[in-house]
């Protein structure tokens, strides 16, 4: 009888107890190992394990109450001073636990015969305590795989501290999207009822498809770039329900959308700029050219629209001073910061911008069976 088991190891979650001990186990038998040269494994591995306690009680002390409590809201008085502090006292700790457990555990397995060490053995504990060179020696000793485990974890704090910082960051992003297009497509709207068009209801039907995107499915990190695309195309028509023949519009479409994934709302932008900045209700004739080309995993964007004479002279000071281009170019900097390339060309009668990015890729997994 054969049982197929799908195996899933990137699901596979560790206990975070359970990381702990398996690293402090790891840690234990590698300092063990290092110290079974001056005597034997069997003898390291007992001795190690009587000072693993204080390395322990070190670790998580600076780790997570000094580090966290003191050092990343800027307490720094506080923070050197009771690292100061536990170092101290981690120091004498392991000094002493060497002279009560060690020491006497040596001279009685060990074939002890320098006389020098013999002699130094009967000296009063408080001499042997504070002798500089056995505490820089347990100085050393305690922070081993202290000062390295500690460089990890900060580093790691760090890292999800700078993550949480940019997710954070994002989420206001894309937030910011959502009422400015609202804004802008409610501004149509409105334009629209003022003559009593009986476009309203269409373009209500439209704004309530876009808005549904927004809503249920721009949550996540990406989206199909099909469906992205396909928002943007509603996103023209209804635009085209207010312009009607005053405008020519030119969408072209190349290439594979399928199985690409990009950022949720990150091609509306350009497109509502050009739209919002290239034309007016006092203008004649406009013209805006919308072409997205895949190939492979790179998509390519161009949106250009001519500049009415007052709005070249309204967008000549700042071209980066439209909310939706600064705030694209944000999200940009953020999710795509070495695999996109975007470039701006203001003219005086054309505006001009060119997305170049990498996409991510659909990838289909394929489950490992075995047969039992």
């Amino acid at each position: 009888m054969n049982n197929r088991i799908d195996i899933r190891l990137q699901n596979i979650k560790i206990p975070r107890v359970y990381q702990h001990l398996l690293f402090w186990g790891v840690g234990y038998l590698l300092i063990a190992s290092m110290y079974s040269v001056q005597s034997s494994f069997v003898i390291s591995l007992r001795n190690n394990l009587i000072f693993m306690p204080v390395q322990i009680a070190y670790y998580y002390a600076i780790a997570y109450w000094v580090i966290p409590r003191y050092l990343f809201v800027n307490r720094y008085f506080l923070f050197t001073f009771l690292l100061l502090i536990l170092v101290i006292v981690s120091t004498l700790a392991t000094r002493s636990v060497g002279l009560l457990f060690v020491h006497p555990y040596l001279v009685r397995v060990m074939p002890v015969t320098y006389s020098d060490y013999i002699r130094y053995d009967q000296l009063p504990f408080f001499t042997k305590l504070f002798d500089i060179e056995n505490l820089v020696n347990s100085f050393k000793g305690v922070n081993l795989i202290i000062g390295f485990v500690l460089a990890i974890k900060l580093f790691k704090m760090w890292y999800e501290r700078k993550q949480a910082s940019l997710e954070a960051e994002l989420s206001a992003l894309k937030a910011q999207v959502h009422p400015h297009f609202l804004f802008n497509t409610l501004n149509n709207l409105y334009a629209l009822s003022l003559d009593q068009s009986p476009k309203s209801p269409q373009l209500i039907l439209g704004l309530s498809d876009i808005l549904r995107y927004m809503l249920y499915e721009c949550n996540a990190d990406e989206v199909p770039l099909e469906r992205e695309i396909l928002m943007m195309q509603q996103y023209v028509k209804l635009e085209k329900l207010r312009y009607e023949d005053r405008i020519d519009i030119n969408f072209t479409i190349t290439g594979d959308l399928r199985n690409k994934l990009i950022a949720p709302l990150l091609i509306l932008p350009f497109i509502e700029n050009a739209f919002k900045h290239g034309t007016s209700e006092k203008t004649g004739q406009v013209w805006i050219n919308i072409n997205v080309n895949v190939t492979g995993n790179r998509f390519k964007l161009k949106v250009a629209n001519n500049r009415p004479e007052h709005r070249a002279e309204e967008d000549e000071e700042n071209t980066r001073g439209h909310i939706g281009l600064k705030n694209v170019m944000k999200r940009l900097d953020l999710l795509y910061p070495a695999t996109s390339k975007l470039k701006i060309m203001n003219e005086d009668d054309t505006f001009l911008i060119v997305l170049d990015m990498q996409l991510n890729v659909v990838k289909h997994t394929e489950k490992q069976l075995i047969s039992a």
